[in-house]
């Protein structure tokens, strides 16, 4: 867990794309900042890749949509997308959330409430 929680700390200075509100508030509640709702806005893609672009600029994306079919679909298709327009991608924080099984990005505050939950009855 506490590899997952330095993953995050880095992940911060990146770009952040989610699916919905309830994404980006429970990233906010772990201090992420610049988080961007890819079904906010009533854009088409082409339209939202080119905000993303604007907006990250030099930094790097990373894409945490959920991991479910819908996610993942959306998750290959931004990536062929962003890619193409030269925008920089790091999955690395994705990567440690499919392996920790946190299958839905508004779950990630519940699994830390578990998880120190769990570590505590482990101690006594």
């Amino acid at each position: 867990m506490n590899e997952l929680l330095r993953q995050i700390e880095k992940a911060k200075d990146h770009l952040i794309i989610v699916e919905g509100k309830k994404d980006k508030f429970a990233l906010q509640k772990f201090g992420f900042s610049k988080i961007f709702v890819i079904h906010e806005t009533g854009k088409s893609l082409g339209e939202k890749i080119e905000q993303i672009f604007k907006i990250a600029g030099k930094d790097k994306v990373c894409i945490l949509t959920d991991f479910d079919k819908k996610g993942k679909q959306l998750y290959f298709l931004l990536k062929s997308k962003l890619l193409e327009a030269g925008v920089k991608l790091d999955n690395t924080l994705r990567g440690f959330l499919l392996k920790e099984k946190i299958s839905h990005i508004e779950g990630l505050s519940s699994y830390f409430k578990d998880g120190k939950r769990n570590s505590k009855k482990k101690k006594h």
